[in-house]
């Protein structure tokens, strides 16, 4: 038996050595808008630091910007906003009709509201300010005539396009009626809708899980270790189950924000999913009840739904008001990213059952000489985990604690219930073609 096993272990060591994907982009330049929407009318109202503006030369007096012969720069770099960031009515793109723009110094706290921004740059700079090359701020506001307050509408930028996540706009969106948003957009990002329709948000958030699933190795491996051993198909049904139901478990949760919470979790989340992973293909090597590995692979799924909900967390706010129909959405994304996994693994592991037996001693050793380098992912992400703060054991740690542990139970209670229930239901078709 453990001839037959160290073969199907050896995909999970070799895979072992790709990094893991990581979910976050440093952040260097950040540029702030409001998007308000009239009656017929629409206004855009943009901050953007000066360093960006690499495709515009202000005229300069020693170390400042000569004002004075700035107005050919300033249109100029109208025109290339205008461009750069675009909006959009129901599928067509908006051409301003009018556009103001006015240099500002760094410490101008203008737009904290719309209003105050908006006569910030309505109004003319004060003579006598120095404003230093590539230390201030070009404030710009444009006015697009729309059809209808109440279309679609949505925002594109390219600023500094080559950096893409490196440079981000915060826009937020004012419409005429109904309460506002905020978004952390990039041009990694595209188009972006301010107020999307449900269908959109729940295309977009399929899409989103199926991204993820699909570019998550660290997923993607322990899926590959989950189904390696099993045996026939009902076994595959019930662990991929209660994967499922356990990652949706605490995917919700935590996108509602009743995960725990300070700078500790994430790393602790990212070495248990490693744990998760070598413990897997440990057990593929030693031997494990696959009668009971859909409980194991329950309560590993909880842990991976908070990796899952890292990667959804930037992107709730494409949700719109549809923040439920988003979650459920992404969640049917990543479901259908592991079938499609799943449609390409299993022939193919059924095509190399038969080689297992006659390769097992070549596996043996290619899976010990791999073995250093299974370990090195989990003990780098562990090596992260103890260099953070721990919270302290307060009552509202306990309480926190206690929630989820509960959580936990409930969850792992349902996923028994739900193996249990499954086969059941093989064993009945069972009997009935035995009968027949």
């Amino acid at each position: 038996m453990l001839g037959r096993r160290l073969p199907s272990a050896l995909a999970c060591a070799l895979l072992w050595t790709i990094p893991a994907a990581a979910h976050d982009a440093p952040q260097r330049h950040v540029m702030n808008a409001f998007v308000r929407i009239e009656e017929h009318r629409a206004h855009l109202v943009i901050r953007v630091p000066l360093d960006i503006l690499a495709t515009v030369r202000f005229p300069l007096r020693g170390r400042e910007i000569d004002q004075a012969a700035a107005a050919p720069a300033i249109q100029l770099t109208l025109d290339a906003l205008a461009h750069d960031v675009a909006l959009w009515e129901a599928g067509r793109q908006l051409v301003p009709s009018s556009a103001k723009g006015r240099l500002s110094l760094p410490s101008d706290r203008s737009f904290e509201r719309y209003d105050a921004a908006a006569a910030h740059v309505e109004a003319s700079l004060e003579p006598g300010i120095a404003i230093y090359s590539e230390q201030g701020h070009f404030d710009a506001l444009f006015t697009y005539p729309i059809e209808s307050a109440g279309s679609r509408f949505s925002i594109r930028t390219v600023v500094a396009a080559d950096l893409r996540d490196y440079v981000k706009l915060v826009v937020r969106y004012l419409p005429a009626v109904g309460t506002s948003s905020a978004f952390l957009i990039s041009a990694a990002d595209g188009r972006v809708a301010l107020n999307p329709a449900w269908y959109q948000a729940a295309g977009d958030f399929v899409m989103l899980g199926v991204q993820h699933i699909l570019t998550g190795i660290d997923h993607l491996l322990f899926l590959l270790c989950l189904v390696i051993p099993l045996l026939s198909l009902r076994q595959v049904v019930s662990v991929v189950t209660a994967f499922t139901v356990a990652h949706s478990f605490t995917l919700l949760g935590s996108a509602y924000g009743v995960g725990p919470e300070g700078v500790w979790f994430p790393p602790f989340v990212e070495t248990a999913i490693a744990a998760s992973i070598v413990y897997m293909a440990l057990e593929n090597i030693l031997g494990t009840d696959l009668r009971r590995r859909w409980l194991i692979t329950g309560l590993f799924g909880l842990i991976h739904g908070f990796g899952f909900s890292y990667g959804l967390k930037e992107n709730l706010q494409f949700a719109g008001r549809h923040l439920v129909v988003s979650l459920l959405a992404f969640n049917i994304g990543i479901e259908l990213g592991q079938l499609a996994v799943l449609a390409v693994l299993l022939p193919v592991l059924l095509l190399l059952a038969p080689l297992r037996a006659s390769r097992a001693r070549g596996s043996r050793l290619a899976v010990g000489h791999r073995g250093p380098h299974r370990l090195a992912w989990m003990i780098e992400r562990g090596e992260a985990l103890r260099k953070v703060r721990w919270p302290k054991m307060d009552l509202l740690t306990l309480a926190t604690l206690t929630r989820w542990v509960a959580a936990a139970v409930l969850a792992a209670a349902l996923i028994r219930w739900l193996g249990r229930r499954a086969a059941a239901i093989w064993s009945s078709r069972g009997a009935e073609r035995g009968g027949a």
